[in-house]
This record gives C-alpha cells, sequence and structure tokens, in this order.
C-alpha cells in the first residue's frame, strides 16, 4: 500500500516548459529570466512593490533582520510556537530571541504577551535593544496583524512577517507579507508551491530590497572585477527553480482552493463520527490558505493520548501524520532563551494538536483510506 503523505509537490504543468527555456538559453545560473519575472509574479500576486527570490525563506528573514540593524545583544521579538528556521537566523547575527506565547484563537502570536514583553524591556531600559518584531502566520492562517501593527507602531519597532507558509492568505483581501516593513515566503517542497528549495523577501521598500539583492550575490560592488565593501552571502535563488516557481505560480489560486477543501472535507468527516475538534480561527475578513489542516484534540474530551495514538494508528496504515511545531522555548538550543508566556497556549496545542495530510494532490482513492482510517480509529476508541 503506498504511502499517502502529509503535503507533497504538485506539479501544474507547465513548470518544464520554463525550465527548458533556461536550458535552451544556458541561463544554468543562479540570476536570469526566470528568476526576475518569478520576482515579477511573487509582486503581481502579493501586491507587494518589490520582491527578491532567493534560496530559501530562511535566508529572507536573515536578510531582513540583517537589513533591519539586528546585532550582537539585540533582541527579537518572536512567536514561540513556530519552525526553528523563523528562529535561527536571529542567532546567525548574534541576537537574542525573545519567545512569545500564541493566542488561542489563531495559534499565532499573542498581542498581550506581545506587550507583556515589551514592558519589561522598557521596565529594564533595555528597549532600545529590542530591534524587530517577528510573528508567524502559522499553518497558513494569518497572525492578528491590526494588533500587532498597533503595538509595533506604538513602540516603534519594525515588523518582519514570517508569510513560510501562508501564501495566498489575506486579511481584507490584503495578503500576509505585505504588513511589515519585510514579509517572507518560502518554497520548500512541502509548501503550497514549490521550486524544489526557495525563498522571497518581499517590501515596499525598494532601496532595502536593491540591498537585499547585493547581499544575497556576495555583495559585490558595482565594479569591473570582484570587490566587495561589506560582506554578503549566497543566497540568490537559480534560473532553474526560478522557472519551476513560474509554472507554479500560474496554480497557485488553485491550489489555495485545493487546501481549503481539505480542510472542510476534514471538517465533515469530524461531523459524521461525533468529534468535538478544534483549529486555527478565521476573523472576521481573514482568509486561511490553510496549507496544513491542523486540529486540536482537547484532552478533557479525547483524553491524553488520543492524539499520538491517532498518529501511531494512521501510521501502520501508511497514513502520515504529524504533531504540532514544537515550541522554541521548549527546544534544548533554545531553552535558555526569554520565554513570555501567558496561557502557555503554544505547549498545549503542541501536546495536543495533530496535522493530517493536506497535500492539493490527493486523490480520491487516498481519500477514502484515509476517511477508513479515521472511521476505524474512531471504533476502537468508542
Amino acid at each position: 500500500m503506498s504511502k499517502i503523505w502529509l503535503s507533497s509537490p504538485h506539479m501544474g504543468g507547465t513548470e518544464q516548459d520554463f525550465v527548458n527555456h533556461a536550458f535552451v538559453k544556458n541561463w544554468i545560473a543562479p540570476l536570469g529570466p526566470n528568476v526576475n519575472g518569478f520576482e515579477e509574479d511573487i509582486q503581481r500576486f502579493s501586491g507587494a512593490k518589490y520582491a527578491a527570490a532567493l534560496s530559501s525563506g530562511t535566508a529572507a528573514i536573515h536578510l531582513a533582520l540583517d537589513i533591519l540593524g539586528v546585532q550582537q545583544g539585540d533582541y527579537v521579538l518572536v512567536q514561540s510556537f513556530t519552525f526553528c528556521a523563523s528562529v535561527n537566523p536571529i542567532e546567525y547575527l548574534g541576537g537574542r530571541p525573545v519567545f512569545i506565547d500564541s493566542e488561542n484563537e489563531t495559534w499565532n502570536m499573542c498581542p498581550r504577551a506581545l506587550r507583556e514583553a515589551l514592558a519589561h524591556f522598557e521596565q529594564k531600559g533595555e528597549l532600545a535593544k529590542v530591534k524587530v518584531i517577528l510573528p508567524v502566520h502559522l499553518y497558513g492562517t494569518p497572525t492578528n496583524m491590526s494588533e500587532i501593527m498597533l503595538i509595533a507602531n506604538e513602540y516603534n519597532i519594525p515588523v518582519v512577517e514570517d508569510a513560510a507558509e501562508s501564501l495566498g492568505a489575506t486579511i481584507n483581501k490584503k495578503h500576509t507579507g505585505t504588513f511589515g516593513s519585510f514579509g517572507v515566503y518560502s518554497f520548500n517542497g512541502n509548501k503550497i508551491i514549490t521550486t524544489s528549495g526557495g525563498g522571497a523577501l518581499i517590501s515596499d521598500n525598494e532601496e532595502q530590497i536593491k540591498l537585499a539583492r547585493k547581499l544575497a550575490t556576495q555583495a559585490r560592488d558595482d565594479a569591473p572585477h570582484y570587490q566587495h565593501s561589506m560582506v554578503g552571502y549566497n543566497y540568490r535563488m537559480s534560473n532553474i527553480c526560478a522557472g519551476i516557481g513560474r509554472g507554479q505560480m500560474e496554480v497557485l489560486s488553485n491550489r489555495v482552493d485545493q487546501r481549503r477543501a481539505n480542510f472542510e472535507r476534514y471538517q465533515n468527516i469530524f461531523k459524521k463520527i461525533g468529534w468535538e475538534v478544534s483549529y486555527q480561527i478565521e476573523r472576521a475578513g481573514v482568509y486561511s490558505n490553510r496549507w496544513l489542516s491542523a486540529f486540536y484534540f482537547d484532552p478533557e474530551i479525547f483524553g491524553e493520548k488520543f492524539r499520538e495514538d491517532l498518529r501511531l494508528f494512521l501510521d501502520e496504515l501508511n497514513i502520515e501524520s504529524r504533531p504540532l511545531w514544537k515550541p522554541m522555548h521548549l527546544q534544548p538550543v533554545y531553552e535558555h532563551c526569554i520565554y513570555f508566556g501567558g496561557d502557555n497556549n503554544a505547549e498545549r496545542i503542541f501536546d495536543y494538536g495533530l496535522c493530517l495530510p493536506s497535500g492539493s494532490n490527493l486523490r480520491e482513492d487516498e481519500w477514502v483510506r484515509i476517511e477508513a482510517g479515521i472511521l476505524a480509529f474512531s471504533n476502537k476508541m468508542s
């Protein structure tokens, strides 16, 4: 029986055309027409004025923090309930991550805990060391950006949005990634669209995106020889990968529709068998891309071991599911960092949350297996 994956690449059909064109024209390089075209595609879709196509979303966060001046000993206030790529670039620059708990509704950065953190640093006289606020639009569901931006503007601290998982998600029809100083997208193999590996940095600030592109190409100066006035990185996207991205952009809206349909199908399955399952809420005006169908199994309803028992049961059927992100403040590498826990929602959601297969390329026969597996587990537990 073939494995049903959590989220696998889904080609649209024209990616090969763009890649073949690069081969025909011999644009086998870190730059080229596909890179330029892909950046324009991202700008057109997101509404951002400028975009830089890069080797990863991690690289995009690194460049954003570097450009905004994060240095040794500076603080970056970042969501704890996230993947490590949101946090590692802070360490690259010698900064200090400060972890913020999640709110219960969206599972994203809690505005109340953020205020608590800022009040703490203000009281200590260290507010000037807080250089960036870094919220994450987890699993494709937008953060409470109206509150986050209100707080950020009040304290005059720039915001970098980690929208790696939320391409296509909107708040009042404005795309995630376009609220702060910078937005970050990821095109890793499991994302809603992919370039095999890659990312993008977006902004409405032309000079900062120009600087990002320069830093991403080893910070080479405008000279006939190789000259460098600052330290740069090898972060530019290849013309081949960008070709894949151009084809993927043509089907992005469909991929969002398909992922949302997956989420609704799970809701219907749970309703049919009587499971009262929780999930990330879409507030008024919010449109999630539902990149992954993620659910919370309240231990007071389902019991302490239910989530893990379900995961193992599906695994025996060769159906991949996965626990939610382990909060960064619980990770051995970051357990020494400050954490503003609020209600400790991040820990609770991690303990009892599960991602179910969410690919836009799930076939009907695979859905039959998934539904049968969930039903069999329900019968076993009843």
